[in-house]
């Protein structure tokens, strides 16, 4: 008889997934649901959670069918600087506006990258805002205040 190994790394992130997928689940329950020709508020966040839970499924199965490689470690650095910088500009789009928050978003990010250094990171972060601002401003005009009250000129 065989034993059952299994990759952890896999196994971990299936569960993750599954336990996502059910956690927005329940909670498109208190939306409405409408039917699938008139789909209420809840429906579609219902089908994403379907497929997300689904897709965790597939992915806890192939683990145990499959030995892989041990978990490497974390990448705390990525973490730290990846993490923080999308609630950085959740926190500051208001404040500082559209520009200043993506240039700073961008180059707070950038530095999760152990071979970034300042000038590369101001570049990226210069040619990201101009393509961004280009897209959502002029392409799509959507509209926000390019620069907030905090930086008024």
């Amino acid at each position: 008889m065989k034993s059952v190994s299994f990759d952890t790394t896999n196994v971990i992130c299936g569960a993750l997934l599954v336990a996502t997928g059910a956690f927005f689940a329940i909670q498109s329950y208190s939306l409405d649901l409408g039917t699938t020709l008139r789909m209420g508020p809840g429906y579609f966040p219902l089908v994403l959670s379907a497929v997300l839970i689904i897709l965790g499924a597939v992915v806890f199965v192939q683990a145990i069918r499959v030995q892989g490689e041990p978990m490497g470690p974390l990448a705390w650095r990525g973490m730290l600087f990846i993490l923080p910088a999308p609630i950085f500009f959740g926190l500051t789009v208001r404040g500082l506006g559209f520009v200043p928050s993506i240039f700073l978003t961008a180059f707070i990010a950038c530095f999760a990258s152990h071979r970034m250094t300042v000038l590369h990171a101001i570049l990226l972060s210069v040619l990201l805002t101009a393509f961004s601002v280009g897209v959502f401003s002029y392409g799509l005009g959507l509209p926000f205040e390019r620069f907030g009250p905090w930086v008024r000129f």
